[in-house]
């Protein structure tokens, strides 16, 4: 019977540096993929993880575990690094010239061109496109894609971050949090000319063009609770069509129970007609993610499953019309509503948030810092 302990004998003692270093190589875009698995396996094995539960987490046998246990062991942390020739295909470029295609790829660009393409890479280093792409998949290397953020310069960051994040993982008793928001000026669009079916072989087609016929605004309270969402649609954004939804949600919901609002920074939400309205009804608690951290609201996470499922192919021919397709949208997701179950705790998104804050200072100093709000002078 094979026991589930880890052998003795196989233990793992690593010094501080030792283990910083296998988790930047684990991290790094630069790693290949079986040397991060590699120091993957050994980080389990150091946090007391167990043969089995390593394999079945990591989806590796339980002898590849034991192995590379014994490996790192007996010849240290650099043993991850080492890559058995195999029977396949020799490389015709040295280590050097790939280390080379892959440091032009992460430290420079081609003149006159934001980034890189394979073309590009493969006359610039004189060798095949396919070379390229070869190493470019196998360190998970993607030049051609680009994602969009920005850091919060929020004073009162950590403080909101922790209120919010406190919300999601540990929720009040006789109490519910509602994420609310606005999507705004949503368009009624009407393509020029009628779309092809999808069919075997060839996806569904639809005109590049569009014609405008309208807007209209969605007002959306996401339950942290059961997933469930209420939404009602405005030709307009107004402090007055906030008062409005406030008071649905004020009929919805049993007077026992507290509402605690998760909400972004904008001004009809801070209007003095609605402050006013709150201060009479104080169930209703607000909370207020930070400046720039509208990931932090888990109602816009619902906003993106309207927009791909409902409104993004679709095509409207008035304003009623798109609004019949989100109330359509709504109803299905209430039918069966899934929850979005937030995870990440504060500690984890401070780390993240701090690592880019350095190397975002390194590159320009002062483009992180809080923002300092001015006072006005009294004439």
């Amino acid at each position: 019977m094979l026991s589930l302990m880890p052998n003795a004998s196989l233990a793992i003692k690593l010094q501080p540096a030792e283990r910083t270093q296998l988790e930047k190589w684990e991290s790094s875009h630069g790693t290949p993929q079986q040397v991060a698995m590699r120091c993957r396996i050994i980080l389990g094995a150091v946090a007391g993880q167990q043969n089995v539960a390593i394999a079945g987490e990591l989806g590796v046998s339980r002898p590849t575990v034991l192995l590379w246990r014994k490996r790192v062991r007996e010849q240290g942390i650099g043993e991850v690094w080492e890559i058995a020739p195999g029977r396949g295909r020799k490389s015709h470029y040295d280590q050097a010239k790939r280390d080379g295609i892959i440091n032009a790829t992460l430290q420079s660009k081609p003149t006159g061109r934001t980034h890189w393409s394979c073309r590009l890479m493969a006359e610039a280093q004189d060798v095949s496109k396919n070379t390229v792409n070869r190493l470019w998949q196998l360190h998970n290397l993607k030049p051609h894609l680009i994602r969009t953020f920005k850091l919060s310069r929020d004073a009162k960051f950590l403080e909101k971050l922790t209120d919010v994040v406190g919300l999601y993982m540990n929720p009040p008793d006789k109490a519910l949090v509602l994420c609310v928001d606005e999507k705004s000026q949503i368009q009624a669009l009407d393509r020029t000319q009628p779309g092809l079916p999808l069919k075997k072989g060839r996806c569904g087609t639809m005109t590049h063009d569009y014609k405008r016929n309208g807007t209209t605004t969605l007002f959306a309270a996401l339950n942290v609770l059961d997933g469930k969402v209420i939404g009602e649609c405005h030709p307009r954004h107004r402090h007055q069509e906030w008062l409005k939804f406030l008071r649905r949600l004020d009929r919805e919901f049993p007077q026992t129970l507290k509402l605690h609002l998760v909400m972004d920074n904008y001004g009809t939400h801070k209007e003095p007609h609605v402050k006013a309205w709150l201060k009479k009804h104080p169930r209703f608690v607000c909370h207020f993610v930070p400046t720039s951290s509208s990931w932090l609201n888990m109602v816009e996470r619902w906003f993106r499953e309207l927009s791909e499922q409902a409104i993004r192919r679709g095509s409207f021919m008035s304003v009623p019309d798109l609004q019949q397709a989100i109330d359509e949208f709504t109803q299905v997701w209430n039918q069966n509503p899934k929850p979005f179950v937030w995870t990440a705790t504060v500690g984890q998104i401070i780390e993240k948030i701090d690592r880019a804050r350095v190397k975002m200072e390194q590159i320009k100093p002062g483009s992180t810092l809080p923002r300092v709000k001015k006072k006005k002078d009294n004439l």
